[in-house]
């Protein structure tokens, strides 16, 4: 019997370290961070608000946002919101398989696919996303708000709308080939 759960322990312990090597395999980056005020009887009290991309670099990512008195404990918490939030999304290769304007609030991101060798060609939290994805060609643009917050949720609306063939995307307006 005992034999029995040594050799559990010793799964459960590779277990935890292939868990810890997909968490070091995940791409982390920090798309902004601001310093808010709150004017109270004393005087102003600063916290600090942090928007983070985290992906493992193979079409999966997430995006979290955390709030805090200090900088390390907002990034803390953005980095485990992220974590919670991963979605799945349809590449082409290295690219997306078509163009795509999404939008967020008062952001609008213009998404198309890139031909190979081409690059990531994008403002700072579009690219921050798209790398976090994996995508090693696209081209976008911004238009409308500069807010990172908004555009990297548009970014993510627009890329969640992707589909591989023209049959899986009903009202598109283009016709079945």
């Amino acid at each position: 019997m005992r034999s029995n759960m040594a050799k559990g322990k010793k799964t459960e312990r590779k277990g935890a370290s292939a868990v810890r090597e997909e968490q070091e395999a995940l791409i982390e980056k920090v798309v902004s961070i601001r310093r808010v005020a709150k004017v109270v009887k004393g005087g102003r009290r600063f916290s600090f608000n942090v928007l983070v991309v985290v992906g493992n670099g193979r079409g999966s990512a997430g995006i979290g946002f955390g709030k805090a008195n200090e900088i390390s404990s907002a990034i803390g918490k953005a980095l485990s919101s992220a974590k919670k939030s991963f979605v799945n999304i349809q590449m082409k290769g290295a690219t997306i398989p078509h163009g795509v304007i999404s939008k967020f609030k008062a952001g609008k991101v213009l998404l198309k696919p890139a031909n190979p060798g081409t690059g990531v060609i994008a403002g700072g939290p579009v690219r921050a996303l798209c790398e976090a994805f994996g995508i090693k060609d696209i081209l976008t643009k911004c238009l409308g708000s500069r807010n990172p917050i908004n555009i990297v949720k548009a970014t993510l609306i627009g890329l969640r709308q992707l589909r591989l063939s023209r049959e899986a995307a009903p009202g598109t307006g283009e016709r079945k080939m």
